[in-house]
């Protein structure tokens, strides 16, 4: 009697742990974390996005394929859209949020991190927004064939008039010049684009008047460059643009005072003597431009210069520092280094200089944005927001 007790247990024991393990056999993988895939060795951690609100990194990530930014704003964004590191909460999971890091990352000039990360992401074939970067990465790398095969092997969205403009461009290029026509006229019938419609026209035609070059997307700049127009005479958008390089240089200081803060600045030596100098700078600047001598002052007094009472005293009655963020904003970046965290801190950081353009916050605004990167150990980029608010003020 106990042994047949013993082979019940046995037996139901048996088919307990086979209907367990079935039951493991068809649980579904988790999709993958696209922001863990890295496009370089940035320096931070896998960490970088512990506690980051998923609304502020929605919000910002697609404001940074769109917004031009600083030297010192693309500096930080590139740094930290290129780290690999698990996502926020829902973002690192979704193709779409994927894909706009990537964007974010060629609006930045940063093809080969983009390039990089791509290359080591899954699933290209059906998430037509990771495609897309994927194409316009390589177009802009001067690879069309690579985003000849990125279009070939998409599964879903074929049909968007992206694609189907890139596939025309593409049949072109492969001599398939009956199907390439048929797919031009497709799309524009979809959707007229002046734009294409003269430079794809003349590709089709082999010659004729294409007219000016194009720099809108990697696209365009494939034409125009097959074309063999000036591509110089065209106004590019920001993704071609830093794909070209055609940043602006750093401006010479004539000021030797302005340019010792600049050079101290980059290195993270800000020190109590060119603070005093900066303080006087603007004392005997009263009668010509006060705002931007102290201006000058601020921004090196907020990476920490030693300040001792008379110059804090004298700190405390500038009043024309000018300020552009909204106080809702520039509290939640300061909650956010507080809290130490540094992806929100950054990216926060970001969306406040997003509001100003090229030229970066303004000194009210950019002197609290150095504040907050310094708390969280972004000195990097503390630094060039210094060096690059000082060498404005001449």
């Amino acid at each position: 009697m106990a042994g047949r007790f013993f082979c019940m247990a046995f037996g139901a024991f048996m088919l307990s742990g086979a209907a367990m393990a079935q039951e493991v056999a068809v649980t579904p993988l988790a999709a993958p974390d696209y922001f863990s895939t890295a496009g370089r060795d940035t320096g931070l951690g896998p960490d970088l996005w512990r506690g980051t609100a998923p609304a502020t990194a929605r919000a910002v990530i697609l404001m940074l394929a769109t917004k031009p930014l600083s030297p010192a704003g693309r500096g930080l964004a590139a740094r930290v859209l290129a780290t690999g590191a698990t996502g926020p909460e829902g973002v690192g999971r979704d193709p779409a949020l994927a894909g706009a890091r990537v964007s974010a990352l060629l609006a930045l000039g940063a093809v080969s991190e983009a390039s990089a990360i791509l290359d080591r992401s899954s699933g290209l074939d059906r998430s037509p927004e990771l495609a897309r970067a994927a194409a316009e990465a390589a177009l802009l790398a001067d690879a069309p064939d690579r985003a000849c095969a990125v279009a070939a092997q998409l599964a879903t969205g074929r049909d968007d008039i992206y694609w189907l403009r890139l596939r025309a461009y593409c049949q072109a290029r492969a001599g398939e010049t009956g199907a390439a026509q048929l797919t031009y006229d497709l799309a524009q019938t979809q959707v007229r684009d002046p734009v294409f419609g003269r430079l794809m026209g003349v590709k089709l035609a082999g010659g004729g008047d294409p007219g000016p070059a194009s720099l809108r997307n990697g696209l365009d700049y494939a034409l125009s460059r097959d074309l063999s127009l000036d591509l110089a005479q065209a106004k590019a958008s920001p993704a071609v643009a830093a794909a070209l390089d055609r940043g602006q240089a750093t401006p010479t200081l004539d000021d030797a005072t302005l340019a010792d803060a600049v050079s101290l600045a980059r290195a993270g030596q800000p020190d109590a003597a060119t603070l005093n100098r900066l303080i006087a700078r603007a004392t005997a600047a009263e009668a010509k431009v006060p705002g931007k001598a102290q201006n000058a002052a601020l921004i090196f007094a907020a990476l920490s210069a030693p300040a001792d009472a008379a110059a804090r005293g004298e700190l405390a009655t500038y009043s024309g520092a000018e300020t552009k963020a909204s106080p809702s904003r520039m509290l939640a970046m300061e909650l956010a280094a507080d809290g130490r965290l540094v992806g929100e801190t950054a990216l926060l950081a970001l969306w406040i200089a997003g509001d100003s353009g090229v030229a970066g916050p303004p000194t009210g605004d950019r002197v609290r944005v150095i504040r907050a990167l310094k708390t969280v150990g972004l000195q990097e980029d503390a630094r060039a927001y210094a060096a690059e608010g000082l060498a404005a003020q001449r």
